[in-house]
């Protein structure tokens, strides 16, 4: 014969400040449904300086080796710019489907505005990493053509974007 667990009704979870961070608490029961203890999960919905930083050294452990080839600069010359436009927004798109389904999933509601500053500082910091990596190899001609700077900045900063957003996952 099957035994038949008790229905058991647990609290949902809740968000909370702790140490200045947010976490999920979420309680844990026993089979009766007392409450026995509490987990908490970090939840990353802010972006913090730390979140930053972690976007820099992340946007360059792709960007420096990528910005070093031969290869990206010529695409950058050749590319249409309608093309590095459409690297510029499946870069944007990538972004914003990776942080949420590991960020906002389940809290995405009362977090849009911190979601969308995540996704725009994210791209931002990984373009501005490339630019400056480019511009100190002289790889940006800044004085002569700013399209091409642009452009090979862009198609740089589509990996380095996507290391980037990879490393602001670590906790």
């Amino acid at each position: 014969m099957q035994e038949i667990e008790p229905k058991v009704e647990v609290k949902e979870s809740t968000i909370k400040r702790i140490g200045g961070y947010l976490h999920r608490i979420v309680p844990i029961a026993d089979k009766s449904g007392k409450i026995i203890s509490y987990a908490l999960r970090p939840l990353m919905l802010e972006f913090k300086p730390r979140d930053i930083m972690q976007v820099v050294v992340g946007a360059s452990l792709l960007a420096i080796p990528v910005s070093l080839t031969e290869e990206a600069w010529v695409l950058g010359a050749e590319l249409p710019i309608a093309n590095v436009g459409a690297i510029a927004l499946l870069s944007l798109l990538m972004i914003s489907i990776f942080i949420y389904f590991n960020f906002y999933r389940m809290t995405f509601k009362g977090y849009i505005f911190e979601f969308v500053k995540r996704v725009i500082g994210t791209y931002l910091i990984s373009i501005l990493v490339v630019g400056l990596i480019l511009t100190i190899i002289e790889k940006c001609p800044w004085g002569t053509d700013h399209v091409l700077a642009i452009k090979r900045i862009v198609i740089v900063s589509f990996p380095a974007a996507m290391s980037g957003t990879l490393s602001d996952t670590i906790k």
